[in-house]
């Protein structure tokens, strides 16, 4: 699933594409209408106030997984439909501009599946108004086609998404840097934040030769099943761990850095986890 972070009047949302359209964490709607501090409290308050919304709850809510701090969890959602369902239960004067927000969200998810060049043009958009350099964002944008062209590739080779995405990225990870995702987010000092939007040019380099690799060793090997594209993950991490342990060797510098952006870019915009795109580190 591509999961990924919007923005309304400064509050984030998360947004996920299930069924080829996008569905709302149901807590995050609530905080961003309502300011409210126990956002879970107030959706008991309203499912007691609105007896119809709670009977028509279990076509209102889908629990969908979600990448958390505590893990992947799974979150209540709605979809476009949905959440106008529950902005009738929600008085407050954020209503008609939110629902005119969510109107062009979904919009523009229509155009994306018609024209699947304008989600590109977004992205670069996006990171172009965070602040980061265009020589950086199209590498940014060159691994995003990679690692889609990989998830494409276990989801034909009978590897289940999500959990064992997570697994198999976590192995090609380890083997190019020595570092679990979860390992690289702490050295770099990051939370929920997408780890590969605070890599330097050299990360995402080998980054996208440690997935480039996995996928041609997984292709031409005919892998099947998740035992076997994990082994494929490791020996296509290794190629890219052994490159960058060559480069470490001559250059005299080590290719993974603490360094991260948080601080030094703008906040025009927020950029996900999910990577978004679904990198799933």
């Amino acid at each position: 699933m591509t999961t990924k972070i919007a923005i309304f009047k400064k509050k984030e949302i998360r947004k996920i594409i299930h069924e080829n359209e996008w569905w709302f964490v149901i807590e995050d709607v609530v905080l961003a209408l309502t300011n409210s501090i126990q956002p879970k409290g107030y959706i008991k308050d309203m499912r007691r106030r609105d007896p119809d919304l709670t009977k028509g709850w279990g076509q209102i809510a889908t629990p969908l997984e979600f990448e958390t701090t505590g893990g992947k969890q799974k979150l209540n959602c709605a979809n476009t439909e949905g959440v106008f369902r529950l902005i009738q239960s929600i008085p407050s004067p954020k209503a008609e501009p939110f629902k005119r927000w969510l109107a062009k969200v979904g919009y523009e998810r229509i155009q994306e599946i018609e024209d699947p060049e304008l989600a590109t043009k977004r992205t670069k958009a996006l990171y172009k108004a965070k602040g980061y350099p265009q020589d950086w964002i199209e590498k940014r944008m060159r691994g995003i086609a990679i690692r889609e062209e990989l998830t494409d590739e276990w989801k034909n080779r009978g590897v289940e998404e999500s959990r064992e995405y997570a697994i198999l990225t976590a192995e090609i990870c380890n083997a190019t840097f020595g570092m679990t995702p979860a390992e690289y987010k702490e050295f770099k000092n990051l939370n929920r934040e997408n780890l590969r939007d605070h890599m330097s040019d050299l990360e995402l380099i080998f980054s996208m030769l440690g997935e480039a690799s996995t996928t041609e060793i997984a292709r031409n090997s005919d892998v099947q099943g998740f035992d076997e594209n994990k082994k494929a993950a490791q020996k296509g991490g290794e190629v890219a761990g052994s490159a960058r342990k060559d480069l470490e060797k001559k250059s005299g510098k080590k290719v993974s850095t603490s360094y991260n952006n948080l601080g030094q870019l703008n906040d025009t915009q927020k950029l996900s986890d999910d990577a978004e795109e679904d990198d799933n580190v």
